[in-house]
């Protein structure tokens, strides 16, 4: 796909495994779009925004939710669970957000979350660190074609008749009714759209080493977290997506098990991880945290078609004395330029360190990029040079307005 700038709609992926502040950067791009769209992922997914004085997580309600006149779509790649979501819609409005079929359609084919999925998830999942939601099961009965969809569950002729004897059918049946003005034809809303050069953004959800078929598999997730997702799980042509923004942080984190190269131990990590609160939005759980690695950013980059990159957390570094970027990987005397989804090799590599000097000025508020320290500068200028793709975002806290545009031509 060419590069196309000043896009009419923007697709923004998370480029490691997850976390990387994607709730942030939707909701900062939102102010200039119409439609706000998740394409895949469950309530595993947990977006933070902070703006209006106000800090919302949201985990299934796309994160351009606080803008008004913002139309928000729940697509058919998600996996729903009515309980959680409409808990959501609740604590939203209790925050002064209006929720309504006004502003927020959710797909007739995305997939139900049910009670006997989240107890397999919490039985079987610990292994692989998932955060016991129910996600992997209710995507497992879709691909085995014995699903719930929405259109189905808020059908109470067909709901009954398939879960009528269950336990929970009861209360899920009343979850059905006060969710069914939502559910609607959101392949028809997003390309109708489109058509109409309205702007969209494709949030997506978790990132691109947790997808079902690039990431660090078996430590994944079960849905297509990369741009490919996008049109499967809006049902959109892949020529409508006009760009990619990619979303990184200054550094990586994981949450849960599986390789991790760059992870820093011992002092330096337990500080990056107690000021940028590396603690994860859905689970709570302790984030690992890591040097940046270019392998894993060109691997990104490559496999999405990313066009420019969003990077947060860039205030975090302020005062550590060294920055490292990974380069290389070292394998049984070897080096590797090149990312590997081999569990083995990145359980056994070393990884290879350019070192840069860091800075000790507060960056967090700083507004333009001229006004970065030379040291950050560098730093961000090493990035891009390694991955080939312009810095467009830096995010230098968590606040909306704690954000720097480097490159506008990349936003909606």
């Amino acid at each position: 796909m060419a590069r196309q700038y000043n896009p009419s709609n923007v697709a923004v992926i998370g480029m490691e495994w997850g976390d990387e502040g994607k709730g942030k950067i939707v909701d900062f791009l939102a102010e200039k779009a119409d439609i706000i769209a998740r394409f895949n992922g469950g309530n595993n997914a947990g977006h933070t925004i902070e703006a209006n004085n106000k800090k919302i997580v949201v985990h299934l309600v796309p994160s351009g939710v606080m803008h008004r006149n913002k139309f928000n779509v729940v697509g058919n790649g998600l996996v729903i669970d009515p309980k959680i979501l409409l808990h959501e819609i609740k604590n939203l409005e209790k925050n002064g957000i209006k929720i309504s079929p006004q502003n927020l359609a959710i797909s007739e084919n995305a997939h139900v979350i049910l009670p006997h999925h989240i107890a397999e998830d919490r039985q079987a999942g610990g292994k692989i660190g998932t955060t016991g939601r129910g996600i992997g099961p209710a995507y497992t009965d879709k691909a085995a074609r014995i699903g719930l969809r929405m259109q189905d569950f808020v059908d109470d002729s067909i709901f009954k008749k398939r879960f009528g004897e269950e336990e929970f059918y009861q209360e899920y049946k009343g979850y059905a009714e006060e969710l069914k003005p939502y559910i609607n034809d959101t392949t028809a809303i997003i390309n109708d759209a489109i058509g109409n050069n309205k702007k969209v953004i494709f949030e997506g959800a978790q990132g691109t080493l947790l997808d079902i078929d690039h990431g660090t598999y078996p430590f994944v997730t079960s849905s297509s977290a990369t741009s490919g997702g996008v049109c499967t799980g809006l049902g959109i042509s892949p020529r409508k997506v006009q760009s990619v923004m990619g979303v990184c942080k200054a550094y990586k984190t994981r949450v849960g098990n599986g390789p991790f190269p760059t992870e820093i131990t011992g002092a330096v990590g337990q500080k990056i991880q107690k000021i940028g609160r590396e603690f994860g939005a859905t689970t709570g759980r302790e984030r690992r945290v890591g040097w940046f690695d270019a392998l894993i950013g060109k691997y990104a980059v490559m496999v999405n078609g990313i066009d420019s990159i969003a990077l947060t957390k860039l205030d975090v570094f302020t005062t550590v004395d060294k920055l490292k970027i990974c380069v290389a990987y070292k394998y049984k005397g070897n080096v590797l330029k090149d990312f590997t989804t081999s569990i083995k090799i990145l359980q056994n590599c070393q990884p290879v360190y350019e070192e840069l000097d860091g800075w000790w000025d507060d960056i967090t508020k700083v507004r333009s990029y001229d006004k970065l320290p030379n040291n950050a500068k560098k730093y961000l200028r090493r990035i891009e040079e390694l991955l080939k793709v312009p810095i467009s975002i830096i995010s230098v806290g968590p606040k909306r307005e704690q954000t720097i545009v480097a490159r506008n031509e990349f936003l909606v």
